[in-house]
């Protein structure tokens, strides 16, 4: 475990990120992505090493011992590798990792169940880190990346930048562009004897920890993703859950919820994110919640609070004025 070969108490990181220190010993322990984040935060802040997270990714071999990565390790490409821990990601923190071809490459992001909560800066640092420290042990080339994106600032950036070899640029989410060319270079580490052995096992353990999700929870979840690209309908988020729309609604029915009211949950609850949070134009938090016209999320949002995006905006704006006059 991180923490603990960081020579750090993790009941005492427990207790700072609000979590009961006998929990963490547990089996069956699992944190939610807000005690990760809490979790990495005091990790972080504890270990008062703003570079902490190039040490972690620099010091990182396939010796030191996890299952998915050590079964990335074992395969036949990197582009391969990257699928793999994508595919597996949830078993080692409560996030996805999300591999897709580019025009120019092969693009790696993450994402959170609630991208209302805010990214903490070690955890963005120590993934893009270790992506291209599996990258260069499994190359054994100092490849570097074409692209590395982050929502927050990666500080003191000369170190970051020497690392990954390009300077970091902005992004609304942390990821990476490797080239085709190092996405399809021959692993030296490439074991099919080995990947068979740990393949079943990760293919269980991953389908049981899906399995201890709620349908309602993964539907918000893919929720979270789909709105922006017009896919958040009934028939594309089965199918993205691997169900029909009937079975999925027959899911959700016998845990009392449904996909109507998940959805507007989840569009509200972003809504007020966007509103409190960002200077986003009315027009673009229209997009990003899924609606067609602006003058629809307008509608809707009066129906949810009783009031109207400008007044939600104006009035956070002058409870903040009132807070710094006092």
């Amino acid at each position: 475990m991180l923490v603990l070969d960081l020579g750090l108490d993790i009941d005492e990181v427990a207790r700072r990120a609000g979590i009961a220190p006998d929990l963490v010993w547990k089996d069956s322990f699992r944190v939610s992505v807000a005690q990760y984040f809490a979790m990495t935060q005091v990790v972080e802040a504890m270990s008062g090493d703003p570079l902490l997270p190039l040490r972690v990714g620099q010091a990182w071999s396939p010796g030191a011992f996890s299952p998915v990565f050590f079964a990335a390790m074992c395969s036949s490409t990197l582009a391969v590798a990257l699928a793999r821990i994508a595919t597996h990601k949830r078993l080692v923190a409560p996030v996805r990792m999300l591999v897709r071809r580019t025009n120019d490459g092969v693009e790696v992001t993450w994402a959170w169940d609630d991208p209302t909560l805010v990214l903490p800066r070690i955890l963005v640092a120590t993934e893009l880190v270790m992506m291209v420290q599996i990258a260069r042990v499994g190359l054994r080339q100092p490849i570097r990346p074409i692209r590395v994106m982050t929502p927050v600032d990666l500080e003191p950036g000369v170190p970051y930048e020497e690392f990954f070899g390009v300077c970091p640029i902005a992004s609304d989410r942390p990821g990476i562009v490797f080239s085709v060319a190092d996405a399809e270079r021959p692993f030296v580490t490439a074991s099919a004897e080995i990947w068979s052995t740990f393949e079943p096992d990760l293919r269980r353990r991953t389908r049981a920890l899906e399995a201890e999700m709620s349908v309602s929870d993964r539907v918000r979840s893919a929720l979270f993703e789909c709105l922006p690209s017009g896919e958040a309908t009934t028939e594309g988020i089965a199918a993205r859950l691997g169900l029909s729309g009937r079975t999925l609604q027959r899911r959700l029915a016998a845990e009392e919820a449904s996909f109507r009211v998940l959805m507007q949950e989840t569009r509200q609850k972003l809504a007020l994110h966007y509103l409190h949070g960002t200077s986003l134009p009315y027009e673009e938090i229209s997009f990003l919640l899924g609606f067609e016209e602006p003058s629809s999320f307008f509608r809707a949002f009066r129906e949810w609070t009783g009031t109207t995006p400008e007044a939600t905006r104006l009035g956070r704006a002058e409870r903040s004025d009132v807070r710094g006059v006092l």
